[in-house]
């Protein structure tokens, strides 16, 4: 659909440097790296958790299970 050459690449950075200056590039990199560290931070975190479910879910079954025929 769209392609861009590596002239055209050139001339939209070209432009986005003259609209924000090289101060505010280098702010706004910071910034979405942060968030993209951010991001991956919490998706390890989720799947930690997600994995550690499942194991929690099978040790509450296991004592229903032992509760249950004890009484």
């Amino acid at each position: 659909m769209f392609s861009f050459g590596p002239l055209e690449i050139i001339a939209i950075l070209a432009v986005v440097l003259l609209l924000f200056g090289p101060k505010r590039i280098k702010n706004l990199g910071s910034e979405l790296g942060g968030a993209i560290k951010g991001f991956r931070k919490s998706i390890s975190e989720e799947e930690k958790n997600s994995k550690a479910e499942p194991k929690t879910i099978e040790a509450e079954s296991e004592e229903v299970k032992s509760k249950s025929s004890k009484s």
